[in-house]
């Protein structure tokens, strides 16, 4: 089964998606398989971290954005804003799809882990997830 989700982001930062994943796999039934996810996107990414301390989410937003800037003289890549270019790269760094077992009917997720579509804009917007969920 493959679903396409639209998640609608307030801006730049990690967003927990995992309620919206979890109620995808329980719609779909499947007990037992393999939950994949794509972000059809180039500066978003997707992430399973902590869930509980929020700290650990503001910490890696800091570090990343040290990583990669806005307004480093190297970057060529200035058409869509100042911080497009360091979206790509954050990008690059992270993940685009991510794979998660399904047993019993649900994600088998570590106790504080989450899955977060990490957007690398500052802009509001929509980004689209490719769920597909096999057996």
């Amino acid at each position: 089964m493959i679903k396409h989700l639209t998640i609608d982001i307030s801006g730049q930062g990690l967003h927990e998606i995992t309620d919206r994943i979890a109620a995808t796999v329980r719609e779909a039934g499947v007990q037992e398989g393999l939950c994949t996810l794509f972000v059809q996107h180039t500066s978003a990414s997707l992430l399973i971290q902590e869930n509980a301390d929020p700290a650990v989410r503001r910490d890696l937003e800091h570090w990343f954005n040290r990583l990669a800037p806005e307004n480093d003289p190297l970057y060529t890549h200035r058409n869509e804003g100042l911080d497009d270019m360091p979206g790509h790269i954050k990008s690059a760094l992270t993940a685009t799809q991510l794979s998660i077992p399904v047993s019993g009917g649900r994600l088998a997720l570590g106790t504080w882990q989450g899955i977060y579509l990490w957007e690398h804009r500052r802009a509001r917007g929509a980004r689209q997830i490719v769920v597909h969920l096999g057996a």
